[in-house]
């Protein structure tokens, strides 16, 4: 602790992030990066891109991939706002859209960034009860609010929700700002975006870690009706102009353009899920309907979450523990490779004293 802090860092609980071992010896399922590497198109772009010109401040307005970013959900360019990850985007939508006289709400079991923020920023929040089955009741919602954030599909459950149920939210809440945090929502779920045109209380924020295999780029944007995205430049712009690097503008418009190869990955991821789906209940594991890259698991009766956390970290496998009420007895677990996925479910096995036949 120092003299030197302020009053509101004193009080800060800073986001704990997954653990990040600086050696290779681990088989890492705990902080739900992609498996595979970004395509060779990404990696020449940003290759390319890292020249006699890093000498030059990059585009502060990221021209390029605004305008990659509104071809491929068909949007118009004043509809995009282009961050240095998700993280850095959702925090312009706190101060810019959600730090209002009546409080920001969103679930209890959720991304655990969203507390911070508000304590970051000093705005008014209320959490609102998941149901016995980790669903978001979204009838929750119809209560006085200055905003709601939610990620879609949830975290660490998750589960998501349909374009139906959020219509209904966006339609009880219509003077409020609803932000929907997508990070995971190109491996199962269905994207917002399609309703910005028709809900101008409506904010989508997208991440390119995730899906675009491109955490270590940090991009992330979001998309809306062009008053929300002003909102946000202006927050922008008085914090931090040129927010992403020229070779992180050319890998993300590269993986925006390359479609191929980012669908074919989000499938591998998909198709990896469900057989591990089906592997970890043959242990005996309840697991959640999840739509993300990962996977919201409950040990057997008499095994112990936590307990097995530890275990599989002996044996060199990291996933994902949360000391938390209503979760304390789940793991939430990565998708890795086939093999990952394998040697996660062969330790398990060991772990629980269990076999799996095919």
């Amino acid at each position: 602790m120092s003299k030197f802090w302020s009053q509101r860092t004193l009080e800060l609980d800073p986001y704990t992030p997954g653990e990040q071992p600086k050696d290779n010896q681990y088989i890492k399922l705990n902080t739900n990066e992609n498996p595979y590497p970004p395509s060779q198109k990404v990696q020449q772009a940003i290759i390319d891109a890292s020249n006699d010109q890093l000498r030059l401040y990059s585009d502060p307005n990221s021209t390029d991939l605004k305008q990659s970013i509104a071809d491929y959900y068909h949007v118009d360019t004043k509809q995009v706002f282009v961050g240095n990850g998700s993280d850095e985007v959702l925090a312009h939508a706190f101060v810019a859209l959600l730090k209002q006289d009546d409080p920001l709400l969103f679930p209890d079991i959720s991304y655990s960034f969203y507390p911070v923020y508000c304590q970051l920023f000093g705005i008014q929040s209320q959490k609102i009860p998941l149901d016995k089955d980790f669903s978001i009741q979204i009838s929750n919602y119809a209560i006085k609010n200055g905003g709601i954030i939610f990620p879609n599909p949830n975290a660490p459950t998750g589960k998501a929700l349909g374009l139906n149920s959020i219509e209904k939210m966006l339609d009880h809440n219509k003077d409020s700002v609803v932000v929907i945090d997508e990070a995971y929502v190109d491996f199962g779920a269905e994207s917002a975006i399609a309703l910005v045109d028709q809900y101008p209380n409506l904010l989508v924020i997208q991440t390119l870690s995730k899906s675009r295999s491109l955490a270590g780029l940090r991009v992330g944007f979001a998309v809306g009706h062009a008053d929300l995205i002003e909102g946000l430049e202006r927050v922008k712009n008085s914090f931090n102009s040129y927010p992403l690097a020229t070779n992180a503008i050319a890998g993300a418009v590269a993986s925006m353009q390359d479609t191929e190869a980012f669908e074919e990955n989000c499938q591998k991821i998909i198709n990896t899920r469900e057989y591990t789906q089906i592997a970890l209940k043959k242990l005996g594991f309840q697991t959640l309907d999840s739509r993300a890259n990962f996977i919201f698991a409950k040990p057997p009766q008499g095994y112990s979450a936590e307990s097995l956390y530890l275990n599989l970290k002996k044996k060199n496998i990291l996933v994902r523990y949360f000391k938390i009420a209503r979760i304390n007895q789940f793991l939430r677990i990565t998708i890795g490779t086939d093999q990952e996925m394998d040697h996660l479910i062969e330790a398990l096995g060991e772990l629980l004293n269990k076999t799996i036949s095919s």
